[in-house]
């Protein structure tokens, strides 16, 4: 007969980490983990100041920001057309 009793067990995962017997680095792609949505993301172009922006942004903005700070239309992107993608927030404030 099994016991019925729920074990004494309490697990506390670090986040982002994947628990594995192998030795090498294992990736996630697409998870909602502190990790995952957290990039960091350091651009330099003279002309912009300095700045951290807080607000929730998506990798699909870099493409068409890095576009106008080479002075070219992001329009010109499909995908900016079709999803209508916005630059960086503040990225091209002074």
């Amino acid at each position: 007969m099994k016991n019925p009793r729920t074990p004494d067990l309490i697990v506390n995962p670090n986040v982002g980490t994947i628990y594995t017997t192998s030795k090498k680095k294992n990736a996630e792609h697409g998870g909602f983990n502190h990790d995952d949505t957290n990039v960091a993301l350091l651009v330099y172009t003279p002309g912009l100041s300095g700045q951290k922006v807080t607000t929730p942004v998506d990798t699909t903005q870099i493409a068409p920001s890095i576009l106008v700070a080479l002075g070219l239309d992001p329009d010109h992107l499909q995908a900016v057309k079709m999803e209508n993608t916005q630059v960086l927030p503040n990225f091209f404030d002074d």
